[in-house]
């Protein structure tokens, strides 16, 4: 019996020793595991919530801005024109079929353009201040209604009180008033002509941005042109060095050249592929530009129908001064703004002189909304927080600013003269060069040409012939290069005194 008692004893222990850890188990299974924490995404700025769209109003407004477009494009066109020949294209980028003249790239640029649309806009920003000036002549319109419950504080005496016949007082009174400016000495009419003046600055400053897009249009559409010439030369290149390794197979078959010559003409093979593949590349590039030029990348892949210009340009550089100087927007716009900080000279010292204005209100109501009614009218001269130190430093700093956009005019007018100088010198350069370079490349053909003829009939070497070829080639890239380069500086003319230069009859 004690020995039975002795096992009951031991095996409650153990139970009670198990209960603890099984428990432990129990709790640990029970707890939830614990998931890697992702590292939180590093946002300059956080990306916004997507909204849903109303396509109603996503509609009407993609109808507005087209709307805008349309207007800033026959804006731009007029701009344009006013000094430029006129746009003889109607193209259209919807009725495209791929071939466009430069007329048409012209005309593409001009009416779908970012830039030009920007500056537009920018125009009508500053267009929109010259009526907010002259608003202060429009009459001022308050109005509004008043209700009010008065619960009053008595110290009448009882009596009193109890006749009263009621201890609330409630009024309706609807108001209407106005105010107008009839005169303030001139301060209104100088802060509308200083508005005009950045409004017509601005003008200029989009007709500068019209003339640069068209400017880097023409650089596009002349280096697409030159990048066909160049993959076109290339082309011909690898023509003559495969019938060059024909040749040197045929005498080496023959035992009239050495195994060196084919081997040279292979060579000389490649590296022409090789700068063929670049030339394909570099047209590619080429198309790209001119379609970021142009405002629509969409236009990659149009063939072109002009060539670079042949003609000579006959222009002089003291007409083309003169013209700038009538002419180049950025020196009108700096101009127009150096008259507009002059107005504002003007408008600081009226800011002494008063106001004389009118004024009138009407009011009605009282415990019932048609009870009573009062008016008021009058005129009155007054000033405005009158402060004279504060009037003198404005007048001050205004004197400063005109001073300032003097010094820039003169700095605009001196870099117009540098600008102008520098095209025209660019210009003749570029002429000078293509006499040379012509006849540079006739005498490069020729001796092309004996080179070859010596090598096929086995008096000449493939050094002689590679010589030949790459003289010929380095020959017509230079020419044409030139070529491209007397464009590029008669358009960049064209920029600088803000108007267009004839061409002659006269070949290049």
């Amino acid at each position: 019996m004690k020995k039975i008692l002795n096992l009951c004893l031991i095996c409650s222990v153990l139970a009670l020793n198990a209960v603890p850890a099984f428990a432990a188990e129990v709790e640990a299974s029970a707890k939830p595991v614990e998931v890697a924490k992702k590292p939180e995404k590093i946002e300059i700025v956080k990306p916004e919530k997507e909204k849903k769209v109303n396509k109603r109003t996503e509609r009407k407004k993609n109808l507005e801005n087209a709307k805008t477009k349309v207007e800033s494009s026959k804006e731009a066109e007029g701009m344009y024109e006013t000094k430029f020949p006129a746009i003889n294209s109607k193209i259209e980028y919807t009725d495209m079929n791929g071939e466009v003249t430069l007329s048409d790239c012209i005309k593409l640029a001009i009416t779908h353009h970012p830039t030009i649309m920007s500056a537009i806009s920018n125009a009508e920003i500053y267009k929109t201040r010259v009526g907010q000036a002259w608003s202060n002549y429009f009459p001022t319109i308050s109005a509004g209604v008043n209700y009010s419950r008065n619960d009053m504080f008595m110290t009448m005496s009882n009596s009193f009180m109890s006749a009263m016949n009621q201890k609330y007082n409630m009024y309706y009174m609807p108001t209407l008033s106005a105010d107008m400016l009839l005169f303030d000495f001139g301060k209104t009419k100088a802060s509308a002509d200083m508005a005009k003046r950045n409004f017509e600055a601005s003008r200029y400053d989009a007709e500068t941005s019209i003339e640069l897009v068209i400017y880097n249009v023409k650089v596009a559409y002349y280096n697409l042109v030159f990048a066909k010439i160049q993959q076109s030369v290339y082309e011909d290149t690898v023509k003559d060095f495969e019938l060059q390794l024909k040749q040197a197979k045929a005498h080496y078959d023959i035992g009239k050249k050495a195994k060196i010559d084919v081997t040279t003409a292979e060579y000389n093979l490649g590296n022409a592929k090789v700068n063929l593949i670049k030339a394909k590349n570099t047209m590619e590039l080429a198309a790209a530009e001119l379609a970021n030029a142009v405002g629509i990348p969409e236009l990659e892949g149009v063939v072109l129908k002009d060539q670079l210009n042949t003609k000579a340009y006959d222009v002089n550089f003291k007409d083309l001064l003169a013209t700038a100087e009538a002419s180049r927007p950025a020196l009108l716009a700096s101009k127009k703004l150096m008259d507009a900080a002059e107005m504002g000279v003007r408008s600081a010292k009226r800011a002494f002189t008063p106001n004389i204005s009118a004024f009138g209100s009407y009011n009605q109501g009282g415990r019932q909304i048609d009870a009573d009614y009062g008016y008021q009218v009058g005129v009155q001269l007054n000033y405005n927080a009158l402060n004279l130190m504060l009037l003198k430093k404005q007048v001050d700093e205004a004197k400063a600013t005109y001073r300032k956009y003097v010094a820039d005019y003169e700095q605009q007018r001196q870099n117009v003269y540098l600008e102008v100088k520098s095209a025209y010198i660019n210009l003749l350069n570029s002429h000078d060069s293509l006499d040379v370079s012509k006849l540079a490349l006739q005498q490069a053909k020729e001796r092309q040409y004996q080179a070859f003829r010596r090598y096929q009939v086995g008096l000449g070497d493939a050094i002689e012939f590679k010589d030949a070829e790459n003289s010929y080639l380095n020959a017509q890239l230079d020419y044409y290069s030139n070529l491209l380069n007397y464009n590029i500086n008669a358009a960049e003319v064209e920029r600088v005194i803000g108007a267009p230069i004839k061409e002659s009859d006269v070949d290049l």
